[in-house]
């Protein structure tokens, strides 16, 4: 419990705190492991991005809210995806920023290879890498 005398954390310091604990990757390893199966790609991105931009092909498309509910590999209202707590989920926003947190909470869930892409959808396209429209 916090008092009322500390300050409170603000999102640039919380982000920074959540990521010192995630092997975040760069968009062209999150490419190389998806296509070797090594990793299940996750867009939280909410529907008006990816009719904007696109979807990256074999991504699993999940809404933020859902997320946990989706990819919780006991819960009722799983993903077929969602196999074991060993699976390695990389979790894509669109700038990199709400995937860190998404990435600690499938984590507090025992997911404990849940990570995020850095830069998010953006740095995926930057890349070059596939992208379906």
């Amino acid at each position: 419990m916090s008092s009322a005398s500390e300050r409170p954390l603000g999102i640039d310091e919380l982000l920074e705190r959540v990521r010192v604990d995630l092997d975040r990757v760069e968009a062209a390893d999150a490419f190389e492991a998806a296509q070797a199966g090594e990793a299940l790609l996750v867009d939280i991105r909410y529907a008006a991005l990816r009719d904007r931009d696109g979807l990256i092909p074999g991504a699993l498309v999940v809404e933020r809210n859902e997320l946990e509910w989706r990819l919780d590999p006991q819960g009722s209202h799983r993903a077929p995806e969602a196999t074991s707590h060993d699976l390695r989920v990389v979790v894509i926003c669109n700038e990199g920023y709400a995937s860190s947190l998404a990435a600690v909470s499938l984590r507090q869930l025992g997911l404990r290879r849940a990570t995020d892409l850095v830069g998010g959808f953006q740095a995926w396209r930057a890349a070059g890498l596939p992208v379906m429209t």
